[in-house]
């Protein structure tokens, strides 16, 4: 018959709670660390809020789409637009896998369910765009259903807009090397594992073929009532400041702090155009734009 070892089980026990202690402590240890680099964020999260009390306001609806590809920094981003805002006024929308139901429906559906209602802000990581940029790439979608989107979601931004809600579309661009190196953290980093799907596995294999849609849906969905901007995102805060600014500058808000400075850095911030018309003279100069 074998004997219970208690002071085996203690000690197991005891480094269990050590390991989590170890866990927790690096864990404040970064979220101090973050919060003395996100200081020069502070005076533009407060003008998000009165951005939102001039939403209220008015009872004027607000979207924001965040797209680009993985470990871009989107999700970060949005944390730090939404870490002050009043929750009853503002949803971050991160939609899965579509059900079966949502499958047979009008494509948009699924998106418009969630969008806002006067006064609010939606903030969507990923949005309707996951059908000219993930959904081709990996086959989710048919060539026909990737057509019929880009034939059609430009008169679906323009009714967006018409009906008086604002719409502001920013593109993460990050480049293959910085990816890879982010890529790398999560597998390392227990605190960051739960960020790394299995999509986000094959990314680095497909980077050509996404890099080819980017192009695509620049090209055919930036209108003028719905453009396109591009943030350079390897170094993520100047990629969190300048969206901000981007929100910020997109509504004629009350109150707005005459000593800030609201100008985008352009070494950071492009228009869609000019994004197009860099990727097509790395195209004509190496055969492929390389974001």
């Amino acid at each position: 018959m074998a004997v219970e070892n208690p002071t085996s089980e203690m000690t197991a026990e005891a480094e269990v709670l050590r390991q989590r202690v170890e866990e927790l402590e690096a864990k404040n240890a970064k979220l101090a660390a973050a919060s003395k680099k996100d200081q020069p964020l502070k005076p533009f999260q407060i003008e998000l809020l009165k951005l939102q009390r001039h939403l209220e306001t008015k009872q004027t609806p607000m979207i924001v789409l965040f797209e680009g590809r993985d470990a871009s920094g989107k999700g970060g981003t949005i944390r730090r637009i939404a870490r002050y805002m009043n929750e009853k006024r503002y949803r971050v929308v991160a939609l899965g896998k579509p059900t079966e139901a949502q499958l047979t429906q009008w494509y948009f559906q699924r998106y418009v369910e969630r969008f806002p209602e006067g006064g609010e802000i939606a903030l969507f990581d990923r949005s309707w765009y996951n059908r000219a940029l993930v959904e081709p790439v990996f086959g989710f979608c048919t060539m026909r259903q990737y057509r019929d989107f880009l034939k059609g979601v430009v008169g679906f931004e323009k009714d967006i807009v018409r009906q008086g809600t604002v719409l502001v579309k920013l593109y993460f661009s990050v480049d293959k090397e910085t990816q890879a190196t982010r890529f790398a953290r999560r597998i390392n980093d227990p605190l960051r594992q739960w960020k790394l799907s299995e999509i986000d596995v094959q990314a680095q294999e497909y980077w050509n073929e996404f890099t080819e849609m980017k192009h695509r849906m620049l090209e055919r969905t930036s209108s003028d009532v719905a453009p396109w901007t591009i943030i350079r995102s390897s170094i993520k805060p100047k990629a969190r400041i300048n969206a901000m600014k981007l929100i910020l500058n997109a509504v004629n808000y009350a109150d707005r702090d005459p000593d800030l400075d609201f100008a985008p850095d352009p070494e950071i911030v492009v228009t869609g155009r000019r994004e197009l018309a860099r990727m097509d003279e790395e195209r004509d100069r190496f055969g492929r734009p390389s974001l």
